[in-house]
């Protein structure tokens, strides 16, 4: 899709004067499904997915051969994109690589910064006569900023503050999504039979807004226990990861199994996956070995685990011998 038909789909829908930013998505996925070929040169998957929306996924992921590339976030014509709002602070600091628009002003953000911020079209007017007036430069600029948001490569992870200060991040966002997810299912659902499991196993006194902070904790810290275990190995992902939990730890092996598998609930499993892209492009052996002489700890993975709620929640390092367990 071109600028201008892009445009033009755009216009189209706000002079029906019922528009809102649900209205627009199919504009933008083929906005982004166009730039994305003329970028990679093989066609990315970009989904909208309105199950996974509602418990605080954006509105698109973009993936390139499965694996998360990006992320875009769709807000209604004219809402102001500098709102410092909660929703917003999320995704911008748990997510590696992000796109905020109006469906005129497109703001790209990697790692929490703002990386480059363009303006398409401003809008002229209302109702059935509404105009968009192109800005000058706008299609040539846009066109390098989509380019270079399908084209972003996160950078290694050197340090264990790093490590753990990104996925800190990561972690929090799995955790609303999955208390969410948790309201919003039926009381025989799939994250409710895990609840009962987790109280039944190891908190009798467990709560919802527990189990969402232990069961992302678990999924975050277990994917890193098995990145940890098999530094070297290649094309880590979720579906992989079980497998590379040491059979020395037979009760995490089992749990990860049956809470991150293949049959992972999809509200949350985009977040796991890109958890386990991050820890796939760190440099882990090197970290922990680090990590190990500096803090003179024999079992750096176990110990990691401070520096990590440390970042995470720093409230909970103070009640950490249930976590450790």
């Amino acid at each position: 899709m071109s600028f201008p038909d892009y445009l033009a789909r755009v216009t189209a829908t706000l002079r029906t004067g019922d528009a809102t930013e649900h209205s627009h998505r199919p504009a933008l996925q083929a906005l982004l499904e166009a730039a994305g070929l003329a970028a990679l040169g093989r066609p990315p998957s970009v989904v909208n997915e309105p199950r996974r929306t509602r418990v605080g996924a954006p509105d698109f992921i973009v993936r390139l051969a499965g694996a998360p590339l990006g992320y875009a976030e769709h807000k209604d014509v004219g809402v102001p994109l500098d709102a410092e709002t909660e929703q917003m602070r999320r995704y911008r600091d748990g997510l590696r690589n992000l796109l905020f628009t109006d469906g005129l002003t497109f703001v790209w953000f990697t790692d929490g910064a703002e990386r480059d911020r363009v303006t398409l079209a401003t809008r002229d007017g209302d109702g059935p006569t509404v105009r968009l007036v192109p800005a000058d430069g706008g299609e040539a600029a846009l066109a390098d900023l989509l380019g270079a948001f399908f084209r972003f490569e996160a950078p290694a992870v050197s340090t264990a503050r790093d490590l753990a200060t990104r996925m800190a991040a990561a972690t929090r966002l799995l955790r609303r999504a999955i208390a969410d997810a948790f309201t919003g299912e039926a009381e025989r659902g799939a994250l409710h039979q895990q609840f009962d499991a987790f109280r039944d196993a190891l908190l009798h006194d467990l709560t919802p807004e527990r189990f969402a902070d232990m069961y992302a904790q678990t999924l975050a810290y277990g994917l890193f226990s098995a990145r940890a275990a098999r530094p070297e190995a290649p094309g880590f992902s979720r579906e992989s990861a079980a497998a590379l939990i040491p059979r020395t730890n037979p009760f995490l092996r089992k749990l990860f199994n049956e809470v991150a598998g293949l049959d992972l609930d999809d509200r949350i499993a985009w977040l796991v996956d890109d958890l386990a892209v991050l820890l796939a492009r760190t440099d882990l052996a090197r970290i922990l070995q680090d990590f190990g002489q500096r803090t003179r700890r024999t079992d750096a993975v176990v110990h990691f685990y401070e520096t990590f709620l440390q970042a995470y929640n720093p409230v909970l390092r103070e009640m950490r011998g249930v976590y450790y367990t």
